[in-house]
């Protein structure tokens, strides 16, 4: 009897070059059951043993890169910070503007489920700038007709970034002592999780088929582990 070959999922990744991007791809080359096909804006440092391809271009090429992977699922681990960006329009303008328009595409090419790196606290109505802008990512995502929509909420990503985040990296310090003090439900959301366990909840997920629109904060992640 011969065994049954299973096409290995494909997963569209953009932000291919961050912190969940990259735990993504590393994660990725032990998994045969997925492909990773990147879109970025220049090429990937990419670890040994990594079967993938970049595809490298503008955003105003993304469109067509794409409809070029074949996707699947789109992976969206887009985001940058206020200080980055150098202004409000700036940081919109990838946080809110680039993850809708790289959805649309997905869709367009006929790619009908997502999964999104939000943040935790999310929230359309906040007077947070950050907050507010993934608040209404997630609204808008809510409405282009994914048969599948997981949005993640982590709280503090943990690992190593190339960029220089100094705030962000005494929080990293900080992060393991705080999580063990914080035990109430209400307040687990907002521990702090490495990225390479997100991209394994990335991966978890993207293997799911079940249609509707999924919310998944620290006890939800820790869940689809499990």
């Amino acid at each position: 009897m011969s065994d049954t070959i299973v096409a290995a999922r494909r997963l569209c990744l953009v932000g291919a070059s961050g912190l969940v991007g990259a735990a993504v791809i590393e994660e990725s080359i032990r998994r045969p059951d997925v492909r990773i096909i990147g879109v970025a804006r220049r090429e990937v440092p990419l670890p040994a043993g990594a079967r993938l391809e970049i595809l490298v271009g503008g955003t105003g090429e993304w469109p067509t890169l794409i409809e070029a992977a074949h996707g699947d699922v789109l992976v969206c681990a887009l985001g940058t910070t206020r200080k980055a960006a150098g202004s409000d329009e700036a940081f919109r303008a990838v946080d809110h503007d680039l993850v809708l328009e790289t959805a649309r595409s997905a869709r367009a090419a006929g790619i009908d489920r997502m999964i999104l790196v939000s943040s935790v606290g999310a929230d359309a109505e906040s007077t947070n700038l950050y907050l507010r802008t993934k608040g209404e990512v997630e609204k808008a995502l809510g409405e282009l007709g994914f048969a599948r929509l997981d949005i993640l909420r982590p709280g503090l990503l943990r690992g190593r970034r190339i960029e220089d985040r100094p705030l962000e990296m005494a929080g990293q310090v900080i992060a393991p002592l705080a999580d063990l003090l914080v035990f109430h439900a209400r307040l687990r959301r907002f521990r702090s999780i490495a990225a390479v366990r997100l991209a394994q909840v990335i991966l978890a997920l993207s293997g799911e088929e079940a249609p509707g629109i999924f919310v998944h904060e620290h006890d939800s992640m820790a869940a689809v582990l499990r």
